[in-house]
């Protein structure tokens, strides 16, 4: 895998993990596909690369089946075939078990494994023709783990690192590597939201609503987007070939 000129498709590129991916990877010379449900935001990325790096903004709702055919083939009209797909579309809206209704429920495990089953659909056969290819996973410690109040999101994740695992399995032999990263609680909208939650339903200030996540790394922070981007380069850097159905966890130490 050479990353100059390789085409990258990353979901969720709008913001957060996904942004700092795509930045990322177009520094190393790869021409990114962004994808995502607002354009605004796929732009607001875009407008972040360096003078000289390739990118096309390219709306997907994972959700709709018929949006990601489209928008795969956009993307293969745009930069041609892909090389890479980074599967970071997701949600973690935080409810009690017994409070989630079966919308929200179905949503949710839309979003987070219906959503990476669909996009990967689109590429697994032209990688397996061409026998190359790396699929990167942006699951969780939830995927390690269990979590109170976020038990769909949780459910979803173990099942993006079991498909993680068993397409690892099944492509071994064919160029393509498969792995999860499982991010610890990250600096991201989603953990800004769910303080905001907590700070709303409890009472609590922001600080100690905050210091409920930081509590749980063991280096006493959250993960940046930033690391986790250069983990995904990791993984398709010249090297890398036999890390295949992995789930690397960058987590400061919580999950081991």
């Amino acid at each position: 895998m050479k990353l100059d000129n390789a085409h990258a498709v990353i979901t969720g590129a709008g913001s957060g993990i996904g942004a700092a991916i795509a930045l990322k990877f177009a520094a190393a010379g790869v021409k990114v596909s962004l994808m995502g449900r607002r354009h605004e935001k796929l732009f607001d990325t875009a407008a972040l690369l360096s003078e000289g790096q390739k990118s096309a903004c390219i709306v997907c709702d994972v959700t709709d089946h018929s949006s990601v055919e489209q928008a795969f083939a956009n993307a293969t009209e745009h930069f041609g075939a892909i090389d890479i797909l980074v599967n970071c579309a997701g949600a973690a809206p935080t409810n009690a078990f017994h409070k989630i209704g079966i919308d929200e429920w179905k949503s949710i495990i839309d979003v987070n494994l219906h959503g990476v089953f669909s996009c990967t659909s689109q590429v697994i056969n032209p990688m397996r023709e061409r026998k190359s290819g790396r699929i990167i996973n942006i699951a969780s410690t939830s995927a390690l783990k269990g979590y109170a109040y976020v038990s769909a999101y949780t459910t979803a994740k173990h099942g993006v690192l079991g498909l993680t695992r068993s397409l690892a399995l099944e492509t071994a032999k064919h160029g393509i590597t498969v792995n999860a990263i499982c991010p610890g609680f990250t600096d991201t909208d989603i953990i800004r939201d769910s303080v905001a939650k907590i700070v709303e339903t409890t009472g609590r200030t922001e600080e100690q609503a905050l210091s409920q996540f930081v509590s749980s790394n063991p280096q006493g922070r959250l993960i940046t987007p930033e690391e986790i981007a250069e983990t995904a380069v990791w993984l398709c850097i010249d090297g890398s070939d036999s890390i295949t159905g992995q789930a690397i966890s960058v987590s400061g130490g919580e999950v081991m």
